[in-house]
């Protein structure tokens, strides 16, 4: 689990799909596609098929073929060995330092949170626990703490550091609309204890201050309900197309069948007028507060 809706690397690699499709490594980027084809050219160039090649640097032609297609980051010692099978001059090493990888942030979220960077709006609901955007430290740390399996200690802290980095979109990005419908029983868990609550509430009160960020509440008793189905995240870009994002304990999904996103926006809307204003959610927020 990847505990914020944020995609923080617990895993090495989870399902990242299409439209609904999934495949079992994440979407190319850029510069992981461009490394691969330095290894292609110098491979090709020793006339050495990849199931040839393969043995020699230690690692599976499947490895390779993943690695070629800018599908998967090189294991650390890879780039060496290949630039030494290949004779390539240091090219591939050189190559090997200007790959990118956000660190604390699973592979198959960081499409996703390319998006982030430069969205119109962003709109989340959440019945879990609290988006990873408008975590505090303290609850983010105890989510870490109690992930299973057990996380290292320099582990929490990159996987920290990299939520809390995050967070900077709502200051950094003004212009941007952030919506946030939340459960009410997620403040109601104490998860951390009543301390921790009590920050998580003063913090979410002063974030429903910003005029780019709209938090409401989906109160415990509801006779009607448009999110049944799980949480999720839709996202609009800057040429207005729209994506959408939904997480599972072991597995991100990346959404662009526009039919599925007008199923996503279309729940997303009821839930908007289902849930409480946003006067009447920091209401019952400060009375949450007021309670512990």
């Amino acid at each position: 689990m990847t505990h914020g809706t944020d995609g923080i690397d617990s895993i090495t690699y989870g399902t990242f799909g299409n439209g609904g499709a999934r495949s079992a490594e994440p979407e190319p980027q850029y510069s992981l596609k461009m490394f691969g084809e330095v290894v292609k050219t110098f491979r090709k160039r020793s006339r050495l098929t990849q199931e040839q090649f393969a043995p020699l640097v230690g690692y599976s032609p499947e490895t390779v073929a993943s690695i070629e297609q800018g599908r998967r980051l090189p294991p650390p010692d890879f780039a060496e060995r290949a630039d030494s099978v290949l004779d390539a001059f240091g090219v591939i090493l050189a190559a090997a330092k200007h790959l990118t990888r956000r660190k604390g942030l699973a592979s198959w979220f960081r499409q996703w949170a390319e998006l982030e960077l430069t969205a119109l709006s962003l709109y989340t609901y959440e019945c879990r626990l609290i988006p990873g955007l408008l975590q505090t430290a303290a609850y983010a740390r105890t989510l870490f703490t109690d992930q299973l399996p057990p996380l290292a200690d320099e582990q929490i802290e990159a996987q920290l550091a990299a939520r809390l980095e995050r967070q900077q979109l709502l200051r950094s990005r003004p212009n941007t609309a952030f919506t946030f419908i939340l459960e009410e029983h997620l403040f109601l868990r104490d998860l951390g204890g009543e301390e921790v609550t009590r920050e998580l509430i003063d913090h979410i009160l002063a974030l429903s201050e910003l005029r780019n960020v709209d938090i409401q509440i989906m109160p415990l008793v509801r006779h009607h309900h448009a999110g049944l189905h799980g949480p999720m995240q839709l996202l609009e870009t800057q040429d207005h197309q729209w994506f959408g994002y939904l997480e599972g304990q072991e597995h991100g999904q990346f959404v662009s069948d526009p039919k599925v996103l007008s199923a996503l926006q279309m729940r997303c809307a009821s839930m908007r007028s289902q849930a409480l204003s946003l006067d009447d959610s920091k209401g019952l927020m400060r009375r949450m507060r007021g309670a512990r």
